[in-house]
């Protein structure tokens, strides 16, 4: 499970341990309770396996220190998994004609010419698929995963005037620059907020009513806490696109199994979608991963609210166990 930046995903494959870690025999809670043994705060996993009843189970406490369980609708900031809700509602622009995929980044944010390199020749579909070789804003001196960011041209301005990484489509490289822009960007062709027409467009056809497009002081009392560094970072915010939804593992398992068996794209937009069908995600204190194994029609959602130290390595062992489970049910 990759964790690069804010996050991560990989192409629409099967997401197969390397080797057996677990007797698939064993119990769920047996995985869940391993990975709190081994020190992460808690844990939430969803697994649906097609003819099978959608199975949540959860580990941990809400907080250090309470004894409250980590509730099955508890929320999660989901960090890179929103990527994949950018992909899809550019996807719909696209199929739409609002925009074209081979746009340049300077048709429609020409404000930015001067500042990004090459980006008359840059396109929306090679921002999407990381091959912009726009710099990453969290790669740049002065930037710190210690600070909240919540200022979307403060954090853009991290990556503006630097050398490209690279010429346009000649490699990939993982840039949470791209989805900022691309936040940016739909909200130019569309004359409102993007997040309105991903309510409109993903969220609202799903029926997906615990997701959110950024954390508000309301949802406070459903947020798991999440620990990077022994400190609570739940309200070390971060609203950047590409990295701010909240939601819950039912939730994004719904989402991740609609992107994969073509409910939420028709076929015409699933002909011009150009990301990942599965992502990761990153933020202080959370991590999460979200898949579809084609082999065995399952989707595998896992939150653990701890990051840092030995927790992404522990994070990494249980999804490929959740992966061995959901086979062996």
């Amino acid at each position: 499970m990759l964790t690069l930046g804010c996050g991560s995903g990989t192409a629409n494959q099967s997401t197969a341990p390397e080797s057996p870690v677990v007797d698939p025999t064993q119990s769920l809670s047996s995985i869940l309770n391993s990975a709190i043994a081994d020190g992460v705060d808690g844990i939430l996993v969803y697994v649906d396996k097609a003819g099978h009843e959608p199975i949540i189970a959860t580990a941990g406490h809400h907080e250090r220190g309470s004894q409250q369980s980590i509730a099955a609708d508890a929320l999660f900031k989901v960090a890179s998994i929103s990527k994949l809700f950018i992909a899809v509602a550019v996807t719909k622009l696209a199929h739409e004609n609002s925009l074209s995929l081979d746009d340049s980044l300077a048709l429609w944010l020409p404000e930015y010419t001067n500042a990004i390199q090459f980006s008359e020749s840059i396109t929306i579909r090679q921002m999407l698929q990381h091959r912009s070789g726009i710099p990453d804003f969290d790669s740049q001196p002065g930037f710190s995963w210690e600070n909240a960011h919540t200022d979307l041209d403060a954090t853009l301005a991290f990556a503006l005037h630097k050398p490209a990484d690279f010429s346009p489509n000649s490699r990939y490289e993982y840039s949470n620059t791209n989805y900022l822009l691309l936040g940016k960007l739909m909200d130019r062709v569309l004359g409102f907020s993007h997040q309105d027409y991903i309510q409109q467009r993903i969220l609202a056809p799903l029926q997906m009513h615990n997701t959110y497009l950024v954390h508000e002081s309301e949802l406070a009392d459903r947020l798991v806490s999440g620990y990077w560094l022994g400190i609570n970072r739940e309200n070390q915010d971060y609203r950047i696109p590409g990295g701010s939804m909240i939601s819950t593992v039912e939730d994004i398992g719904i989402f991740i199994r609609a992107l994969n068996n073509g409910t939420l794209l028709n076929n015409t937009e699933k002909s011009l979608y150009p990301y990942w069908f599965e992502h990761s995600g990153w933020l202080p204190g959370y991590q999460s991963n979200a898949a579809y194994q084609a082999a065995n029609n399952t989707v595998v959602v896992q939150f653990v609210s701890t990051t840092g130290g030995s927790s992404e390595t522990v994070a990494s062992r249980t999804y490929q166990s959740l992966v061995s489970y959901a086979a062996g049910l």
